[in-house]
């Protein structure tokens, strides 16, 4: 009977020592696990920050490139216009207008060129601003997500 209850009492003691050991593990690891996910939390909100600049950026090279657009429209309408009438006054006899049709074909080409740049400059900013989007909306997740954890961690 001795022997019995000095064999428990040993049982006990090594369970209660691995209890203790397990409990302050845990909570040791818990805590790097809280102290990574504020990491994380503050990380992304460093993310989020610069997406939203990128995307203020963004928004505003889109408006740079639609004027710079529309300016070259306008310019092609009115070489087109002024081609037009040059066309006119060279029917009538005109010589020196005949030269300046030359150069109105010349700014049309040219127009033409830059009005497709822009526009390409345009489709270039949107993909970039719908990728920032999706950063963002990512960060947001994310953040979302961390602070969750942290929540799950503290909680147990």
């Amino acid at each position: 009977m001795r022997r019995f209850f000095s064999h428990l009492l040993a049982v006990c003691l090594l369970g209660l020592g691995t209890a203790l050991y397990a409990q302050t593990t845990d909570n040791s690891s818990n805590n790097s696990d809280i102290k990574s996910d504020r990491k994380d939390v503050r990380q992304d909100r460093r993310d989020l920050h610069n997406d939203r600049k990128d995307i203020r950026k963004d928004q505003k090279d889109i408006n740079h490139d639609r004027a710079d657009r529309n300016g070259d429209r306008r310019d092609l309408n009115r070489d087109r216009r002024d081609l037009t009438a040059d066309r006119k006054d060279c029917k009538a006899g005109d010589k020196a207008d005949c030269k300046d049709s030359r150069n109105d074909r010349k700014d049309i080409a040219k127009d033409k060129r830059d009005l497709h740049k822009d526009q390409r400059d345009i489709n270039k900013d949107r993909k970039d601003l719908h990728a920032d989007r999706k950063d963002a909306r990512k960060d947001r997740k994310d953040i979302r997500q961390d602070r969750r954890d942290i929540h799950k961690d503290k909680k147990g």
